[in-house]
């Protein structure tokens, strides 16, 4: 789940940079789509930072759901 959580944080972070460069290059149109193209990119780029945090937090949720049930294990051999 976390790799593919990472995997969407690229791709947004990638659509955030191209959007960027289409605000600033002009190749957009008009200037008014430039502030529209900013503006997709700053939440393009937001979501990417949101997708990337949650895609740490389950990576850490899930190394220490390993941890406790390793020690969980150690625990019943060391009982025997």
């Amino acid at each position: 789940m976390g790799r593919t959580l990472y995997i969407l944080a690229a791709v947004l972070g990638a659509l955030a940079v191209v959007s960027g460069v289409l605000s600033a290059t002009g190749v957009a149109g008009s200037p008014g789509d430039a502030a529209l193209w900013r503006t997709m990119a700053i939440w393009l780029l937001l979501a990417g930072l949101v997708v990337a945090l949650l895609a740490t937090m389950t990576r850490l949720w899930e190394q220490a759901e390993h941890r406790s049930e390793e020690q969980r294990r150690e625990a019943r051999r060391r009982k025997e």
